[in-house]
């Protein structure tokens, strides 16, 4: 799902109207793209730290569940997997193995409830937004945010080129 390349048109524009937004919201691309280095920053990753929060200049991140590794590992899993063209939008709980239909179900319920809220810091211009692990969820069927799959899995090069992208 990270690779921007590999995502199709329709995807691609899709992208760009999202992070154009967030962009937007978080006060400019550079408080985006700051916040995003940020949160490679923390180590291992930070949506297990019990902090459960991250602030970049600009902006502060929070989540209001703390994220433990068990459950992370198997989100890591789900969106890393998620690499082709189908990447956005395409049904997470569509799995031939059992036990990793258990697995990934224990961790929807888990992180189903889990938001998150990025608000300027005191003296920035920025609107803030709120977000979710999961774009949909509904009986049999889960997607990843994209959103969020590029601020804790993707790489700032694929905001910059999502951002970057011209629609035809």
């Amino acid at each position: 799902m990270c690779n921007f390349n590999k995502q199709n048109e329709e995807t691609k524009k899709r992208l760009h109207l999202l992070m154009q937004e967030c962009a937007t919201k978080a006060g400019s691309v550079n408080s985006l793209l700051a916040l995003i280095e940020a949160i490679r920053e923390k180590k291992p990753n930070a949506l297990i730290d019990s902090s459960c929060k991250v602030e970049s200049k600009g902006l502060r991140l929070s989540w209001n569940k703390i994220i433990f590794k068990d459950k992370f590992d198997v989100l890591e899993e789900v969106v890393r997997l998620r690499d082709g063209s189908d990447g956005i939008g395409r049904n997470i709980l569509d799995i031939k193995s059992e036990k990793k239909m258990k697995k990934t179900l224990t961790m929807l319920k888990t992180l189903a409830p889990v938001e998150f809220k990025i608000v300027a810091k005191d003296g920035q211009n920025a609107e803030g937004f709120e977000l979710k692990i999961f774009e949909t969820l509904q009986e049999g069927s889960a997607t990843i945010n994209p959103l969020f799959a590029a601020l804790f899995f993707c790489s700032a090069e694929f905001t910059k080129k999502a951002l970057k992208y011209e629609i035809a």
